[in-house]
C-alpha cells in the first residue's frame, strides 16, 4: 500500500423515512393547491384497459379523468 490517507466528510444527517418524505414533498408553488389524498380502487381488467386506451387517445391521465368524474358526482370541495 502507498500509505495514502483518504479523508471522509462528516456523517450525513438522518435521512427522512419514506412517509416523512411523502408528507413534506410539496414545493412552494404547491401552497395554493388543495392538499391531496391518495385513493386506491380495484376495477376489472377490461374496464381498466378501456379507460387507459381512451385516455391515451385523448392524451390525458387516468387520475385526471377519474378526478373529474368524482367532482361531477360530488361537486367541488
Amino acid at each position: 500500500m502507498s500509505g495514502k490517507k483518504v479523508a471522509f466528510g462528516a456523517k450525513p444527517k438522518q435521512t427522512p423515512t419514506a412517509d416523512d418524505w411523502v408528507e413534506k414533498r410539496e414545493t412552494p408553488e404547491d401552497e395554493n393547491k388543495p392538499k391531496m389524498k391518495r385513493l386506491t380502487i380495484d376495477v376489472p381488467e377490461d374496464l381498466h384497459r378501456q379507460i387507459k386506451a381512451e385516455c391515451a387517445m385523448r392524451g390525458s391521465k387516468i387520475a385526471d379523468e377519474v378526478r373529474e368524474l368524482l367532482l361531477q358526482k360530488y361537486g367541488k370541495a
